[in-house]
């Protein structure tokens, strides 16, 4: 019968020093929805530079012809990591920081839903990058199978395919699980009079997101067990000596892999929402046809997979079905490009870099809007599959697209974020260089893919030699860009400066902050609309 008490008792002595662990810890075990989120942005920039670094290898290797720094299994390693350590790496988990940022922020919610979820389903990224970076190492080399994986490529790929198979599913899991509390959230705590129809933009594009990732993700999963299962245990799924089909890889695979492609740019839609209308100083233009276009958008990318395979020897009705259905996503598409032409259609509009960026988007994504509807015409398609041409489109996608929108995200939310102001002028020189040499980079692979130069090869033939030159000068200088981005705004901005103001934007936010919201260490309050 011991009569030792123990004081479970939070001490409170210390300034709340056993409720919010400091150093590491504090990082460790985040569970407030601005710790994990700055997490998640931290990850996403890193990978994007490690990312950069396998591209400036690709682009270095095809300054000219002839085989100049690497054998071209290499080359196609660099492409395979490339690809996946870019999409899974960097654009995901940086929508999902956003995410974490703005979201409870912007429907007044105190928190995300499960906040310890929440810590884990980041922790499992670091591992998974950990993975897909070390393939390298282990025997054979990373994986050579291209981000798709395809059978049966992949089915005959050394040890770094079964790293990149386990980093997928972590990375996954990650995005379910996050993709879970994004909708726990939104439609269980928004604030007191904040209907659905009221909610901010970028609350509304991830909630369309989460869903479209919880209905893809377990796709992506039952396809690369597929293919382990073929690899270790005997089984042929994609063996056609065992009665199994190379092509069902890519039906399963694209089933998630197009949707996937509007998950990487539905959250950048709904950053240019909220930063159109503020630079503008006017309410964005067609808000309830913003969030049908954008719903539109989700079901429709179900039904356009096969685009990707009318090489495949597909029936003529099924490529005319594919056809019309891709042609038809560009409807609720053009709906949202012409709504923000609208918002700043005799607006008074100032362009800060948030604003250049946004209208940089606006340009840019439209090209490859337009690319992609060429890529959509079957005969057209089967004369340029699998050239620079696909290369220019997606890129101008997704790094016009995606990329560019989460610099905007980045300038705009910064002073909400880290309390001071980034440099103006430099903000300024980060656009028009990443603007420029972007299009330096990625305009001359349309001619390049036009004129039936391939993708994914080390090596070309002397006619395609001044286009290439071109876009490896224009990739150098663009990769250089995003290091002085991370050097002379990123880090510059986290540790100090100029203090930014109240409202850092003249006012212009609209409906931006439902409820005032504390520094990070002081989330667990309740808001005031809340009490």
């Amino acid at each position: 019968m011991s009569t030792t008490v123990v004081d479970h008792a939070p001490d409170h002595s210390h300034g709340h020093a056993h409720d919010h662990p400091h150093g590491w810890r504090r990082w460790l075990y985040a569970t407030n929805h601005k710790d994990i989120g700055t997490l998640y942005l931290c990850f996403s920039l890193t990978m994007l530079m490690v990312g950069g670094v396998l591209a400036m290898g690709i682009r270095a290797e095809l300054f000219q012809p002839g085989l100049q720094l690497m054998q071209p299994e290499f080359f196609n390693q660099l492409t395979t990591m490339h690809g996946l350590i870019m999409i899974f790496g960097a654009i995901m988990p940086a929508f999902v920081g956003f995410a974490n940022w703005m979201i409870p922020l912007q429907i007044g919610a105190a928190d995300m839903a499960f906040a310890r979820m929440n810590n884990f389903s980041f922790w499992l990224l670091p591992p998974a990058a950990l993975l897909l970076v070390t393939s390298f190492l282990v025997p054979g080399g990373a994986s050579a199978a291209g981000w798709t994986m395809y059978a049966p490529l992949s089915t005959q790929m050394g040890p770094g395919m079964d790293m990149a198979i386990f980093a997928v599913h972590l990375m996954g899991a990650s995005s379910i699980m996050g993709s879970i509390n994004i909708i726990t959230t939104v439609l269980n705590m928004r604030a007191p009079g904040m209907t659905l129809m009221k909610m901010p933009m970028f609350c509304w594009t991830w909630l369309i997101t989460a869903y479209l990732l919880i209905a893809v993700m377990p796709v992506l999963a039952g396809a690369i067990t597929m293919t382990l299962t073929d690899r270790h245990f005997g089984t042929s799924f994609f063996n056609a000596a065992g009665g199994g089909d190379p092509v069902m890889f890519q039906h399963i695979f694209w089933f998630f892999g197009h949707p996937e492609v509007y998950i990487m740019i539905l959250p950048a839609f709904g950053i240019i929402s909220h930063i159109i209308p503020a630079f503008a100083r006017k309410p964005l233009f067609g808000y309830a046809s913003m969030v049908y276009a954008t719903a539109a958008i989700a079901i429709l990318s179900f039904t356009v997979w096969a685009h990707h395979m009318f090489t495949t020897g597909m029936p003529v009705t099924g490529q005319l079905f594919f056809m019309y259905a891709t042609m038809l996503v560009a409807v609720p598409t053009a709906v949202k490009v012409f709504n923000w032409v609208a918002t700043m259609w005799r607006g008074s509009m100032s362009f800060e870099t948030p604003m250049l960026f946004a209208v940089g988007f606006i340009f840019v994504f439209t090209m490859g809007g337009f690319t992609g509807l060429i890529l959509a015409v079957a005969p057209i398609d089967v004369q340029v599959q699998d050239t620079y041409y696909v290369v220019a489109h997606f890129h101008y996608v997704l790094v016009a697209g995606s990329l560019f929108a989460m610099f905007a995200g980045f300038y705009y939310w910064s002073p909400k974020w880290t309390g001071f102001m980034y440099n103006e002028l430099r903000g300024k020189i980060h656009f028009w260089g990443s603007l420029i040499l972007f299009n330096v980079t990625f305009f001359p692979m349309h001619f390049l893919g036009l004129a039936g130069m391939p993708r994914r090869y080390a090596d070309y033939p002397a006619q395609f030699t001044d286009f290439n030159m071109v876009a490896s000068i224009g990739g150098l200088g663009f990769g250089l860009m995003q290091v002085y981005f991370l050097l002379a705004i990123v880090i510059p901005t986290i540790r100090g400066g100029k203090k930014a103001a109240d409202k850092p934007w003249d006012g212009a936010e609209g409906l931006e902050w439902t409820v005032p919201s504390p520094a990070p260490f002081h989330t667990f309050e309740v808001p005031p609309t809340v009490k």
